[in-house]
């Protein structure tokens, strides 16, 4: 530690202006809410394929199989049997009630009617709906937990006073995931390293005396911050003419979606670089 506080003292190393414990705290929060995130994402797929199975018409009645509605009917009548039977001035109230008058009785009939000419496989011994109840109530569990660790990290972040937040397409949970990934930015010298550290430096192929670069990302480093960046980068072709124009740009050339965004995210992360390098919020 005195080595350490000597480099220091004699500028031979830059102090950080990060505190470490918080960012560590900051960076389990984060990773705590991506893995909660992606479990009920695994679940809702597993949902959703069984509803195919004993209520393939289903997900054609609402706009997502996870609205308010969508749920509040599954959790009562979860296959076609279910609602056939259900109690017409019951269903409709249901509807209303959790679509805050959106729905009424001609949804309620819409959904009699798809249940009655179903194709769905028989759940007559209730195993189906059983396994579907479950994976509703995780997934509900599991959106409740994750949403509990976005506010903590929200009011965690403020602490921070980052300029992270400006940058078009950085919430606040992409900005958190992000600081506490990089740590003190004067670990990096460069927008290079920090892209290295991310993974999204393009992978090289070498065979012999041919060198082949095929733009794909290498995905060493932080995959954390790498999707935090990924992420970003969608949203910030739609938010900033900067990036909008590159973006148009790559995809005139002829490059597939994907790497496309490849391209920017590389843009992102040396634009994520300047900003924490210097404190600045983005222009």
């Amino acid at each position: 530690s005195l080595i350490i506080a000597d480099l220091v003292r004699f500028g031979r190393c830059k102090a950080s202006n990060v505190p470490q414990d918080k960012i560590l705290a900051l960076r389990e929060l984060c990773r705590s809410r991506a893995y909660l995130v992606d479990m009920a994402a695994d679940l809702k797929r597993k949902l959703i394929a069984l509803l195919d199975r004993i209520f393939p018409e289903y997900e054609s009645l609402f706009d997502s199989v996870f609205s308010k509605a969508s749920i509040a009917v599954l959790s009562k009548y979860s296959t076609p049997q279910k609602v056939k039977n259900a109690n017409l001035r019951k269903l409709t109230d249901l509807l209303m009630e959790s679509s805050n008058g959106h729905f009424g009785e001609w949804k309620a009939h819409q959904l009699k009617e798809a249940a009655c000419s179903s194709f769905g496989i028989d759940d007559s011994g209730g195993v189906y709906s059983t396994l579907l109840g479950m994976f509703l109530e995780q997934i509900l569990s599991l959106t409740a937990q994750a949403d509990s660790l976005e506010k903590q990290i929200s009011i965690f972040f403020q602490e921070f006073n980052n300029p992270l937040t400006s940058i078009p397409g950085v919430g606040t949970v992409l900005a958190a995931t992000i600081l506490s990934e990089i740590g003190d930015i004067t670990r990096f010298s460069s927008a290079d390293k920090l892209l290295a550290y991310a993974g999204l430096d393009p992978s090289v192929k070498q065979s012999g005396e041919f060198k082949s670069n095929q733009n794909r990302m290498s995905k060493r480093g932080s995959p954390y911050l790498r999707r935090a960046i990924w992420l970003a980068s969608t949203v910030a072709v739609h938010r900033d003419p900067m990036f909008q124009t590159y973006y148009e740009k790559k995809i005139s050339e002829g490059l597939h979606y994907m790497n496309v965004i490849g391209h920017v995210s590389r843009k992102m992360t040396a634009v994520i670089f300047a900003v924490l390098r210097d404190g600045q919020p983005y222009q």
